[in-house]
């Protein structure tokens, strides 16, 4: 169910997209949709992994550098029945961790120095198990989209508010489908719509990734600790690079917390992701 929501999420936000394009400069504006989110969604796909883990200053580790981190993402990965992905380490006190690549193949793990302080092993393989489901499902590579495409709106919109302030008009046969009405209405909706889509999506896949990475590593109740523990920190050292709008990578939310934070918050609440966590322990036959 989570997968087919997704994917029917994906699809109205391409469809959204397409139609500011054209509410804003008719057959003109579509094309320029089109274009602006080929060229970002081929650069998200190669390079995106490269972006993000530089952007925290991750540093690739191996087993001579962290031997019982590297141990229990091998063990998981075979488990998982995934390849190996890369490891890396974010030097933040924030305990937090992220998955990213195109791919299974080209998939990397980056847990930050505060979450190897804090969580004991068990809730360590949790949080691993989280990441590794989200490599297994491609949840990487929907977000990249979701967020590319999300991240066109916007370019459109503010060129369309611009244009509107400096009081550009349009008279050309070629924008012949356009609307001034439209238009406007795209200017304010479609980021909006963006971003409430993009929510959905990184909500589904959360709880999805949840489920998955239970599985995976067998113990629901680790990794339901291990948010606990998360979030309560996360509430006091936000993490300290980066931006939020790289928020929905993280197993928590990173940043900052608030009310206008939490109301668009492209994570599910904490309660209720433990509470369905220990569902599965309830469900299951010796449960």
């Amino acid at each position: 169910m989570n997968r087919t929501k997704t994917l029917i999420l994906l699809a109205t936000l391409t469809a959204l997209l397409l139609w500011a394009g054209q509410a804003l400069a008719g057959q003109a504006g579509l094309a320029i949709a089109l274009v602006v989110a080929l060229v970002l969604n081929f650069g998200s796909y190669w390079f995106s992994d490269k972006v993000v883990l530089r952007m925290y200053g991750a540093q690739e580790v191996d087993e001579n550098d962290a031997a019982p981190l590297f141990a229990i993402v091998r063990e998981l990965a075979a488990r998982g029945d995934i390849p190996m992905p890369r490891v890396y380490l974010i030097p933040e006190d924030a305990p937090n961790a992220f998955a990213t690549g195109r791919d299974p193949r080209h998939a990397a793990v980056a847990v930050t120095a505060g979450l190897l302080r804090t969580l004991d092993r068990r809730e360590l393989a949790g949080v691993i198990a989280h990441e590794l489901a989200h490599v297994k499902n491609q949840d990487t590579l929907i977000m990249t989209v979701a967020a590319t495409i999300a991240g066109a709106l916007s370019i459109l919109a503010n060129t369309a508010m611009w244009g509107m302030m400096l009081g550009g008009g349009r008279s050309s046969d070629d924008e012949r489908g356009s609307s001034p009405l439209g238009g406007l209405v795209g200017v304010i909706l479609a980021p909006i719509l963006a971003l409430l889509i993009q929510m959905a999506i990184s909500r589904s896949r959360e709880f999805l990734a949840d489920d998955s990475g239970a599985r995976i590593a067998g113990d629901p109740l680790g990794l339901a600790s291990a948010l606990r523990k998360i979030d309560r920190m996360s509430r006091n050292t936000p993490i300290q690079t980066g931006s939020p709008a790289m928020a929905h990578l993280f197993i928590i939310n990173p940043f900052a917390s608030g009310m206008l934070v939490s109301l668009f918050s492209t994570h599910p609440r904490t309660e209720i992701r433990i509470q369905r966590l220990q569902s599965l322990v309830a469900m299951a036959p010796n449960g």
